[in-house]
């Protein structure tokens, strides 16, 4: 059973042992060890082993862990077996290419709609998914419960949207927005997800390799 208080490192590196063990279960590979598991991820396998005895007990000494047996359960803990749906609001360049091209089944999740502002997309649908006015996502969300509000729409719309977004009951944002989100409501969980700060990080470490 999940202990309480898990680091937000440890959730964070949760991600990238499903996405590993993926790899590994779809190249035949049925069980590995936390040495063989922790040199293929470049962690150790104290790490790994600490990580996950977060969660309960994996794996057998002597044996290691069942690949798709931990695979199963970390998809567990993400909660990917729990039906999540999101709606995207913004559907300009990086709206339509989060719906054209990111996979949200793939991490659990069902994109039920999209919301905009502009009379050329609503009405039409993009990859399956039909673009609503924006004018019509409070009333969606009182009989579309949804678990998600994504946010790829202009930084000056993004704190009244979210507004809207906890009004309407949804659980997290996922904000693109590129600016920080304060919510009174803090049982509404906020990423927000800043591309430079990934480009910053990279040029600090090529700058040190110099």
């Amino acid at each position: 059973m999940k202990k309480e208080k898990v680091s937000s490192a440890v959730i964070r590196r949760l991600p990238r042992y499903y996405r590993h063990l993926t790899d590994l279960d779809q190249a035949g590979v049925v069980r590995i060890s936390s040495s063989a598991l922790g040199k293929s991820m470049h962690l150790t396998a104290s790490q790994i082993r600490q990580d996950l005895s977060c969660f309960g007990e994996f794996g057998q000494q002597g044996y290691g862990y069942n690949v798709e047996t931990l695979r199963e359960e970390i998809a567990d803990i993400l909660g990917m077996n729990q039906k999540h749906t999101a709606v995207i609001l913004g559907v300009g360049n990086l709206g339509r290419a989060l719906m054209e091209n990111f996979h949200f089944e793939r991490s659990g999740f069902t994109l039920t709609a999209a919301f905009d502002v502009a009379p050329s997309l609503v009405g039409h649908e993009v990859s399956g998914v039909q673009v609503r006015s924006v004018d019509e996502l409070d009333s969606y969300l009182q009989s579309h419960p949804t678990s998600v509000g994504v946010l790829t729409l202009p930084r000056c719309c993004a704190a009244p949207m979210a507004d809207r977004l906890v009004a309407g009951g949804v659980k997290g944002i996922w904000n693109f927005t590129n600016t920080e989100i304060s919510l009174e409501d803090s049982n509404v969980i906020v990423e927000n997800v800043h591309f430079a700060d990934s480009l910053l990080a990279l040029s600090y470490m090529i700058s040190e390799a110099l």
